[in-house]
């Protein structure tokens, strides 16, 4: 225990805290800091919280309880960094679907109180004072077993005396959780993954502080090259002007075209002969060759889209003095339940990877799962026939064979499986999948049936996929076989994206939590890829060590699973880099 603590030490043995145990923790810079266990609780005005939490973390390294990531950047921020936790929020999100989880949701959701009946802040009136049975104030609880408006709202914050009952209060709620997720019918791991999501809040706090590693120069020598170089605003003009042109050129005579109207881009190609149903770059892409237009459009839309929302203004304010490219990373997207990030660290154009470059004397780890999705259907399926085409580096090749056709036909058979695209020119290719491997088509194809009844849906490991729709709703989606096929294609990609996500951020925080030792920084989560910035004496065993924490990963994950997950890992110096200096190709082992 702390020696420079002795009340603290005391009050940790009093409550019983040990390491990985619940510990409820509430703090305010200049206000104070409080912790709870089931048992007990401390607190403290004051002095700096996050001096008082490191001194815990040291201790016993226990499962911080928070509500909400706010916690861990206010942390982070300080200097602490934590190595476990448990944030309410983000498992309220895995239990209840969505992305609304304010603690009043929370609370009411582990007691079972109805949504529609939660308090609401605003001025209060003097015929609600009257009439209404408040109880205590500093109760955060009122009569009726809601949290109050005030306290919901940051109450909780206003005096030491609330910070002890924010955090006491913190612990009952994570304790009636856990038997919510242990209740989830088929669903041993969600606990597990509970842990893993709320461990992937405290990375999002790391990875918004500290910042992508980038070389502005090279960002601005990339930005110049598609727009032109800072100048003054009519230059700047002129120069969208030149741009613009490019493309204009081969627009007929007298033609006004916008090119940032779809429309008028669509009539434009079909006055020089290119029908096309929509302008997406994807469609553009193969009518290349047939006209000149085309690859002048697509080199436009780059250009677009760097000065637009890539350009100077961008860099000037996303990346600080300390050459650090900035966003605010969240641990769920509320849909498919992958990170995400603002700031454009997760759409970033590949022509501005070049620029993320690493700080002298580092190295990057990058890491990109390899037909990620596939494999986790064999996993979350149990299909053996399916898992043992994963036994090998591509897993397209053995399904080709098993169906008899072209490797091209099975991948487009597969994916088509997966996100929906049951007719054309792969439903052939699909019948024969459906025969090969009928456990994993069956999975998919009940959870299409399901959604397409608009019955909510759980992933592999236990989150929620709301789908269910009022009354009215269900009854014009039953009408409007449009609606309900979509909704089939959503259900059953979406059984499979989520887990691909759980499984990706136990792997990126089994990194961050094995490879802290060598200065290993987690920059990165984009999809099914990490990059970890490491000294560069590390690189080497950093990038053996990412491989290992798969193999961990995927066990921890789907226990028993026969699935072989693989990954391309690459020590580079830029983001950019395809090839990498070492290590050309790394897998994990089955």
């Amino acid at each position: 225990m702390p020696a420079d603590h002795p009340e603290l030490a005391e009050a940790l043995e009093r409550s019983r805290a040990v390491a990985g145990g619940l510990v409820g923790l509430a703090l305010v810079p200049g206000v104070g800091v409080a912790v709870a266990t089931a048992r007990g609780s401390f607190s403290r005005a004051g002095e700096d919280p996050c001096r008082l939490v490191a001194a815990i973390e040291e201790a016993i390294h226990p499962r911080w309880v928070t509500w909400s990531g706010a916690t861990a950047l206010t942390l982070v921020r300080a200097g602490v960094r934590v190595t476990r936790g448990w944030n309410l929020a983000t498992v309220h999100c895995l239990l209840a679907g969505g992305v609304d989880a304010d603690p009043g949701r929370i609370w009411a959701h582990v007691q079972g109180l109805g949504l529609d009946k939660l308090p609401q802040g605003g001025p209060r009136d003097l015929f609600s004072s009257l009439d209404v049975d408040e109880g205590s104030l500093d109760d955060p609880v009122t009569p009726d077993g809601y949290l109050r408006p005030d306290w919901v709202s940051g109450g909780w914050a206003a005096s030491v005396v609330r910070l002890c009952r924010w955090s006491m209060l913190a612990v009952e709620v994570a304790r009636l959780q856990q038997c919510a997720l242990e209740a989830i019918a088929s669903r041993p791991a969600a606990t597990v993954i509970a842990r893993s999501e709320s461990t992937a809040e405290l990375l999002c706090a790391e990875m918004t502080v500290d910042g992508l590693p980038m070389d502005r120069a090279i960002a601005e020598q990339v930005v110049a090259g598609f727009i032109g170089p800072r100048s003054s605003d009519t230059a700047m003009a002129a120069a969208r002007a030149r741009r613009d042109e490019a493309v204009l050129r081969y627009a007929p005579p007298g033609r006004a075209v916008d090119l940032r109207s779809p429309a008028q881009v669509k009539e434009l190609l079909r006055a020089l002969g290119l029908e096309v149903t929509d302008t997406r770059t994807a469609r553009l892409r193969g009518l290349d060759q047939r006209h000149p237009v085309v690859g002048a459009l697509l080199e436009w839309r780059k250009a677009e889209r760097i000065a637009t929302t890539f350009g100077y203004d961008w860099l000037d304010e996303h990346v600080g003095p300390d050459g650090r490219l900035r966003g605010t990373w969240s641990s769920c997207d509320g849909a498919s339940g992958r990170m995400t990030a603002s700031g454009g660290l997760h759409n970033m154009p590949a022509e501005l990877r070049p620029a993320v470059v690493a700080e002298p004397g580092h190295v990057f780890v990058r890491a990109d799962l390899g037909q990620i999705e596939p494999r986790v259907l064999a996993a979350v399926s149990g299909d053996d026939a399916l898992a043992r085409a994963t036994l090998g580096g591509d897993l397209y090749a053995p399904v080709a064979e098993r169906l008899g056709i072209d490797r091209q036909s099975a991948k487009v058979a597969v994916l088509g499986a997966m996100y929906g695209q049951t007719s054309g020119n792969g439903a052939i290719a699909l019948r024969r999948l459906t025969g090969a491997y009928p456990v994993a088509m069956a999975y998919l194809d009940r959870a299409a049936r399901f959604a397409e009844q608009g019955r909510d849906l759980r992933t592999y490991g236990g989150r929620r996929i709301r789908l269910a729709a009022s009354g009215g709703e269900a009854m014009e989606a039953r009408e409007d076989r449009k609606k309900v096929a979509a909704r089939g294609r959503y259900g059953r990609n979406a059984v499979v994206q989520g887990a691909a996500a759980e499984l990706f951020k136990m792997w990126a925080v089994t990194v961050r939590e094995r490879s802290a030792h060598l200065g290993a920084q987690v920059v990165l989560c984009l999809h099914d890829e990490l990059l970890v910035h490491v000294p560069t004496e590390h690189g080497e065993r950093t990038a053996r060590l990412v491989s290992t924490c798969l193999d961990e990963a995927a066990r921890r994950w789907a226990p028993g699973t026969a699935v072989r997950f693989v990954a391309d890992i690459r020590v580079i110096s830029n983001w950019g880099d395809a090839k990498g200096t070492s290590r050309p190709r790394v897998e994990s082992d089955p």
